[in-house]
């Protein structure tokens, strides 16, 4: 039987409600399952191992994400994240993306680019033509350092090679093209470019310098898009709404940060989730956005004939589910359990669609009531935390917090103190 991720009122489910929907839908074990009850999942002896200098652990919420159709398979979602209203507008979002028929979305190859950057070269342009000429000898060097990759079908495919004006004077640079399958691939492709730079080095008569990884995967792009059909999404004065906020970052690199800040919202939350490079997503995203010299929206919103609200994404995506982090870190591995995903292009590809999904719940929001609304009833319960409030009294002041309508620690201690002095 299919199993379907559209869960109406999956909010209101006790955590324990929710880890056996959870459970059901993703077949978990119970071993599995006690991870999700269990607090400090990730013990310092692993912790240990993965990073120097440990002292202890961090730990954020880990939510689910409902409602998700993509590429016409139901997926529930896990999520990493401190802000409030986020995991909420994604799965309000999904849920009216699925009356168009899901999101869709299609990841390209999975290459990485590692770059070599060969300087005091005598004739950089000679250069150029005499390290092309070795091209072969470069890829049979690359690819004998991974036999498994190789075997795979992955591996060093192509060279690039550049001439570049840089302060200090011509500089050649070799991009050294790579299928990394179902590795996020940083290691991968630093091991090859440090194994063929001596060839480069004797071909351009120059010095190698850095042999390193670009975060600017744009060979390696996610795009996805959508349909919302006007009356689910509010009307034709919404959609215009959202056009007109997309608009606004389309004009205006100030606007367009913070809607990209939305799209990875969503795609960072799932990377912490499933153990990915953060840094290296959010690197890659914001390059992409200014490739053609002005930082612009990574997304675009526009309506169909028939006045439909349609959605489009194109971001590089490295991501993997082999390797590093995922295979020490017991959640990652759980996360893509609950994901059901099986390779790195298909993570990337929920990932993009995610980003996308998440930025339509914010643009709604700031079209529609304004992101403060329901963003700060959700605020309000972190507020009534931080000033104290136990677990049975957080929902009491986070109401009253809202209604006195000063959102703030002080006005949350001052209410928390007076339902006390009631009881």
């Amino acid at each position: 039987m299919s199993k379907s991720s559209r869960i109406s009122g999956f909010y209101k489910l006790t955590i324990e409600e929710r880890i056996k929907v959870v459970k059901e839908f993703a077949e978990l074990t119970d071993d599995e399952v006690g991870l999700l009850r269990r607090v400090g999942r990730l013990g310092l002896d692993v912790a240990d191992k993965m990073i120097e200098n440990v002292v202890g652990t961090f730990e954020l919420p880990y939510g689910i994400a409902v409602n998700f159709l993509i590429n016409g398979r139901d997926y529930l979602v896990p999520m990493v994240i401190e802000e409030p209203s986020v995991v909420a507008g994604a799965s309000n979002a999904a849920k009216w993306c699925r009356e168009g028929g899901g999101v869709t979305s299609i990841a390209t190859e999975q290459i990485m680019i590692s770059q070599i950057q060969v300087v005091k070269v005598p004739s950089p342009h000679t250069a150029v033509v005499k390290i092309l000429e070795r091209k072969k000898e470069i890829l049979d060097l690359a690819n004998s350092t991974n036999d498994i990759l190789v075997k795979l079908g992955g591996g060093a495919k192509d060279i690039e090679v550049r001439v570049l004006d840089s302060p200090v004077g011509k500089m050649v640079v070799v991009n050294l093209l790579v299928d990394v399958k179902d590795a996020m691939g940083a290691n991968i492709v630093n091991t090859m470019a440090e194994a063929v730079a001596p060839i480069i080095e004797d071909a351009s008569g120059g010095r190698v310098l850095l042999r390193i990884v670009s975060n600017l995967a744009d060979r390696r792009l996610v795009r996805s898009w959508t349909k919302v059909p006007k009356d689910v999404i509010g009307g034709e004065d919404v959609v215009e709404g959202i056009v007109y906020a997309w608009a606004f970052a389309a004009a205006d690199p100030y606007r367009a940060a913070t809607h990209n800040k939305g799209i990875m919202n969503g795609i960072i939350a799932v990377a912490l989730a499933t153990g990915q490079d953060t840094r290296a997503l959010e690197a890659g995203a914001h390059a992409y956005a200014a490739r053609r010299g002005r930082y612009e929206p990574l997304s675009t919103w526009e309506t169909d004939s028939e006045g439909n609200l349609v959605g489009y994404l194109e971001i590089p995506i490295a991501v993997g589910t082999v390797g590093g982090s995922i295979r020490s870190n017991p959640m990652a591995r759980l996360s893509l359990k609950i994901l059901r995903v099986k390779t790195a292009k298909e993570l990337a590809e929920v990932m993009g669609a995610v980003g996308l999904v998440q930025n339509l719940a914010a643009l709604r929001a700031l079209a529609t009531e304004g992101i403060q609304r329901g963003h700060m009833k959700l605020h309000a319960r972190q507020l009534a935390l931080a000033a104290g409030a136990r677990p049975e009294e957080v929902d009491v002041v986070a109401e009253e917090l809202v209604k006195s309508g000063r959102i703030t620690l002080e006005k949350a201690q001052e209410i928390l103190e007076s339902i006390r002095v009631r009881k």
